[in-house]
Parts: C-alpha cells; sequence; structure tokens
C-alpha cells in the first residue's frame, strides 16, 4: 500500500482577509498542507492564522481555533507544532538565505502564498524566487504592465511552479461553462456579454471606503476588481483579448452628489436611517446576524459592538460616501475584439445587488445564458433548449469563498506542488500576463478615448 505524501509546507506573505482565506482552507485540510511560517507586519493578524494553524495542526477542529490561545485545549506536556512568525516578506527572505547558508534548502517551505496588498506584490515574488518556493500570488498581479513582466520574468528565470489566483477560472460553474464552449455545440464563438454586479454596498465598504478606493494608493477598479473578468473571458472563450475600448467614470460616489444636510460620518449623519450606503447598517446588522465575519472583519480586529461602532466613528469605513478620497470607476463597460475572430463586452457597475455574474454566450451552432449556477443552451440545429446545473457552491464574495473559486485554487495549487504536475494549475504566468495587459490597454483606452491594441507579452 503507497504511503499518503506529506502534506505539502506553507509560508503565507500577507495575513489579511485573503492571506486568512487561503489559511483557513489549509487549516481545514491538515492532510494535505501545513503552514510553516507567516509574514504580516500585524501581530493581531498573525495570530489569528498562527491560533488557528496551530490548532489544526494540533488535530483540533479548524473552527476552535481563535485568536486568544484558551482554546487550544491540547493534552498537558503536549507538544505544540511551530509556525515561524515574521514582521514581513523581507525576514522570510532572510531566513531562507540564512538555511542555505548553514547547508538546508532555501526555503522554509514547498509553496508561499504572496497575498498582500496590490502594490506589494512584485518585490516578494521577485525575491522569493529565486530561492525555489513555488509561488501562488494574489491578483493582480501588479499596478503596471512593467512590474507584471518583471513577475513573469522572475518566475520564469527561476523555474519555480507559478499560479495567479484568478479564482474565477477555478469555480465549479466555470468549469461547466467552458465544459459547453469545448464540447462544440454552440460552434464557433461569435459574441460574448458578460455583467459583474458588484453591489452597492460592497462597492461602498471596498471601492468607495476601502483600500481599494485610489489609483493611486492601490490600482484602478478594472484591475483590481475586474481584472477576474476580462480572464474569465479569455479562459472560457480561449481566445486572447486583442483590441479594446472602454468607457467608464466615478459618477455617483462624489461630493457634488452629496445630499443637503449630510454629515461626514454617518454616525453623526440624520440622513442615515434612509441612506443606501449607511454603514451602520452595513456592519452592525452583519454582525448581529452572521458574526464579525467580512466585511466586519475587515474594518475592525473587535468582534463586538462596541468595537464596531468605534471603528465607524474613527475610521475610514465610518465616513460618508460623497466625502471620501476615492477616485476609482464606480462603472466601466469594456469592448473587445478576440484573436481569431469574435468580440466580447464586459459590463462592471456598482449599482446592483450582490450578485453571481451573468453571461451569454452566442456562437454560430448555439447560445449560452449563465447566471452564475446554472446555464442554458439552445441548440440551433433542432432548437433544443438545455438547463445544466452546476449547483450551489457559495455566494460571490469573500465571506463565502468566492463561488467555490477560493477552495477551488487552493486545491489545485496544492495538488500541483504535491504530485509536480503543473497542469493543475490554470492561471499560469503567461495567460495571467495576457489577460493584465487587457486590463491595462482598455484603462489607456478610458483616459485616452481610444481604440488600443492589446501586445501579447
Amino acid at each position: 500500500m503507497t504511503p499518503n505524501p506529506p502534506p505539502v509546507t506553507v509560508a503565507l506573505v500577507g495575513a489579511g482577509n485573503r492571506g486568512q482565506t487561503y489559511a483557513r482552507w489549509i487549516a481545514e485540510h491538515p492532510e494535505r498542507a501545513r503552514l510553516v511560517a507567516v509574514a504580516d507586519p500585524r501581530p493581531h493578524q498573525r495570530g489569528l492564522v498562527v491560533d488557528q494553524a496551530v490548532a489544526a495542526q494540533a488535530g483540533l477542529s479548524a473552527a476552535h481555533a481563535v485568536a486568544s490561545g484558551t482554546a487550544l485545549n491540547v493534552e498537558p506536556g503536549a507538544e505544540l507544532p511551530q509556525v515561524a512568525e515574521f514582521a514581513g516578506w523581507r525576514d522570510l527572505v532572510a531566513a531562507g538565505d540564512a538555511d542555505r547558508a548553514a547547508g538546508g534548502t532555501g526555503r522554509l517551505a514547498d509553496m508561499v502564498i504572496v497575498a498582500t496588498q496590490d502594490r506589494e506584490h512584485r518585490d516578494p515574488v521577485v525575491a522569493l524566487a529565486p530561492q525555489g518556493y513555488a509561488i501562488l500570488v494574489e491578483k493582480p498581479l501588479a499596478p503596471s504592465p512593467e512590474e507584471c513582466r518583471d513577475v513573469v520574468d522572475a518566475v520564469e528565470e527561476s523555474g519555480v511552479l507559478f499560479g495567479v489566483c484568478h479564482v474565477m477560472r477555478y469555480m465549479p460553474y466555470t468549469d461547466l461553462v467552458k465544459s459547453v464552449v469545448d464540447s462544440g455545440v454552440l460552434g464557433e464563438i461569435v459574441n460574448v456579454q458578460h455583467l459583474e454586479p458588484v453591489g452597492w454596498w460592497h462597492d461602498a465598504h471596498s471601492y468607495v471606503r476601502g483600500p481599494w478606493r485610489s489609483e493611486k494608493t492601490s490600482s484602478p477598479m478594472l484591475l483590481a476588481k475586474s481584472s477576474h473578468d476580462l480572464d474569465w473571458i479569455r479562459y472560457v472563450t480561449g481566445k486572447r483579448i486583442a483590441t479594446v475600448a472602454s468607457f467608464g467614470s466615478l459618477k455617483h460616489f462624489r461630493p457634488e452628489e452629496r445630499p443637503a444636510g449630510a454629515a461626514d460620518r454617518c454616525l453623526d449623519c440624520p440622513l442615515e436611517p434612509t441612506c443606501p450606503y449607511s454603514a451602520p447598517r452595513l456592519y452592525l446588522s452583519t454582525l448581529r446576524e452572521k458574526g464579525p465575519i467580512w466585511p466586519v472583519s475587515v474594518i475592525t480586529d473587535a468582534t463586538d459592538e462596541a468595537g464596531v461602532v468605534e471603528a465607524l466613528r474613527t475610521t475610514d469605513y465610518g465616513r460618508c460616501v460623497y466625502d471620501s478620497d476615492n477616485d476609482v470607476v464606480d462603472h466601466q463597460v469594456v469592448a473587445m475584439e478576440l484573436e481569431g475572430g469574435g468580440a466580447a463586452t464586459f459590463t462592471m457597475t456598482a449599482f446592483s445587488e450582490q450578485d453571481h455574474r451573468k453571461t451569454q454566450i452566442f456562437g454560430t451552432h448555439g447560445c449560452l445564458d449563465g447566471d452564475g449556477e446554472k446555464v442554458r443552451v439552445t441548440d440551433f440545429r433542432d432548437g433544443s433548449v438545455t438547463v445544466h446545473d452546476g449547483g450551489h457552491h457559495g455566494a460571490t464574495n469573500a465571506a463565502d469563498d468566492h463561488g467555490g473559486g477560493d477552495s477551488g485554487v487552493m486545491d489545485a495549487f496544492v495538488r500541483a506542488v504535491a504530485t509536480g504536475d503543473p497542469s493543475h494549475v490554470r492561471s499560469g504566468a503567461v495567460e495571467s500576463l495576457q489577460s493584465h495587459l487587457a486590463v491595462f490597454a482598455a484603462e489607456e483606452s478610458r483616459h485616452r478615448r481610444t481604440v488600443v491594441d492589446v501586445p501579447a507579452r
């Protein structure tokens, strides 16, 4: 009988919301993966990840891991597994160098997950790749074409396994859509229409008050949020995006749209009870109904109402949406010419329910209408209509596994590391670079109001 392979060891760079999501998957699959190191400047966030990992490795349920050590009830005298903690990725790199100098492999784990903020992806990847880590990095790769190419060059020169967290590629729903396209029942793909309904409250949370509100400090909305979607169109159709034109703006979340009598903060505002973008309604309702999960977990380390109210009084998350320093668009459209023929359109809007993406694909022999869980396929040859149900795999937000995509990318990448088979990774360096270049071209088009060709590399 073949023994089970040892768990893949993982180092985590960035212990924020995304990093915690991937760390939770590791804790829930101790037979497949084991967290051995975490790098983040915030002790509280490191502690959340470490306690969860130690609990899982000690044979306890990941659900029992909390920020305080009181949940780690193990036998007296038992030796707890260790997770190395670093204040930043540079310390992790230095530890690898020290290990190599001492005659070791030069790395502390089999793979590393880079889940830092958007502008903090390139440097750790470029430094960690030569140390031999398999690298899984959050999207976007970087905020500029040059930096994206730096990342790709580094991993190609090092020859390491590499993947990008384009989680939509790994959703069961995507498997369903792609299986229909690849079956040939639609014939040759001629047009794609794709909608991303961001959701009014999600946009206010992340892109008006949150860390992705500014192109200067983060990245454009199309890169921060919708790079998933242009990448998804490229993946599902199998066609590179060759030419783009785009329009969009910050239409609503501006001082000019501020209602008369609105206060600078929701807690002080007489209009708050009827405002669609009320911060107290969003965060306090979530806390009361579901507990301190995302998005509450983003605005405060506290887990009670007093802590949430304090965050609303003192942080950006309590500011009026018409009095923030945001500049990213709240709506955008992209028209795309696909390589080899065909075209696609993409619409992103803040002014919707927060829901699954909606897609229509039109081919020469049939068409597909998808709602994020089911697809309806019409075959032109006989007029038949078939409905395929991909099942429910959670909502599309960070609190609910992104429709199975978060767990899907972790399952695939860990499997690739364990088996040495890169075919499990659907979002490799070159494909991801091409999707990013389409985003940068679309932004150039939006600003210059012109049609832009997308380079292949």
